[in-house]
């Protein structure tokens, strides 16, 4: 990640932590209502057209759009987000969300990691932001961040909402 410290505080402290993170949850807590709301609904639709005799493709919910697009903006995407599947052992969306569900401030890089593992491979197979909507999984991630930041930065100044 793209993080950098300004050397106000300590590199790796909460204080750090809560700083860098603040400003990139900021971008996507507006879509959290959003992301809750379509939790168990199909976001995407499949269109196609046997006249044109070419392949379905999956036509998107323009607030899905418009998340992605906003995760996209952050700092908060990690293209080695495999390794956090392996070192935690994750291995289906259940796993993931008990994992979101037991996560402290310490592990708030591995929930950027799930959020990556979305926002990336959606990029390349279709139905993966759909599904990361339909199981609650980016719901649950980007709400768990926002929830670490908002405690944890309390004595430090304003929460993120």
């Amino acid at each position: 990640m793209k993080f950098e410290n300004d050397n106000n505080v300590n590199e790796g402290s909460v204080e750090d932590v809560v700083e860098r993170y603040r400003p990139e949850l900021k971008k996507l807590t507006p879509y959290l209502k959003w992301l809750k709301s379509h939790a168990s609904v199909d976001v995407a639709q499949a269109y196609s057209n046997s006249e044109l005799k070419s392949m379905s493709f999956p036509i998107y919910d323009s607030n899905l759009l418009a998340f992605v697009k906003a995760a996209q903006s952050t700092n908060l995407l990690d293209r080695n987000y495999v390794y956090v599947y392996s070192r935690n052992r994750l291995r289906s969306y259940k796993d993931e969300l008990l994992f979101i569900e037991r996560a402290g401030i310490t592990e708030i890089d591995e929930l950027s990691g799930i959020l990556s593992k979305y926002i990336l491979s959606g990029m390349t197979k279709g139905t993966v932001w759909a599904e990361g909507v339909n199981n609650g999984v980016l719901y649950s991630v980007v709400n768990k961040m926002n929830e670490l930041v908002e405690f944890w930065g309390q004595g430090s100044g304003a929460s993120i909402n």
